[in-house]
């Protein structure tokens, strides 16, 4: 088994400036792509998503809960005053966590036009998107619906 790569924790003692969703994607390619084999690879980004932290229990509502989601899956969208947006996600299982965490990470902290406009590559740029179940895949979909549409209804406010 090969070493993996030092899994520093996300969002740890970040000063809140934007990112690009490209750079936040690429960011965290660089960190999992070095490792070879799929599994081991989820089971790096599920290692590094315990260090996210958890939803509150007050924010896991029925209101921020994604439907079409198998797995309970939880999103929270801040918007902020200077048009960027925080995005938290949460779930039950360990491996729909891993997945729906990294998705908020590349969101987390974007400028709301780029969070609109960007679709996530992160999945597909590690090889994992083949190897998830198409309700896994759907779940994702699901995921990123609720942050666009979330965010694009904040613009047109």
């Amino acid at each position: 088994m090969k070493a993996q790569p030092t899994l520093a924790g996300p969002r740890e003692a970040r000063t809140f400036r934007a990112v690009s969703v490209a750079e936040k994607q690429q960011s965290l390619v660089d960190l999992f792509g070095a490792i070879p084999d799929s599994q081991e690879k989820l089971s790096a980004i599920v290692e590094w998503s315990k260090r996210v932290p958890r939803l509150p229990a007050s924010a896991r509502t029925a209101e921020n809960r994604v439907p079409g989601c198998v797995s309970p899956v939880w999103v929270v969208i801040e918007p902020l005053k200077n048009s960027t947006t925080r995005v938290h996600a949460d779930a039950e299982s360990p491996v729909v966590r891993a997945l729906v965490c990294a998705l908020a990470e590349i969101y987390h902290g974007a400028h709301s036009d780029d969070i609109v406009a960007t679709e996530p590559s992160l999945l597909d740029k590690l090889g994992l998107t083949t190897s998830l179940s198409i309700t896994r895949r759907n779940g994702l979909v699901a995921v990123r619906h609720r942050i666009r549409e979330t965010v694009r209804a904040t613009l047109a406010t």
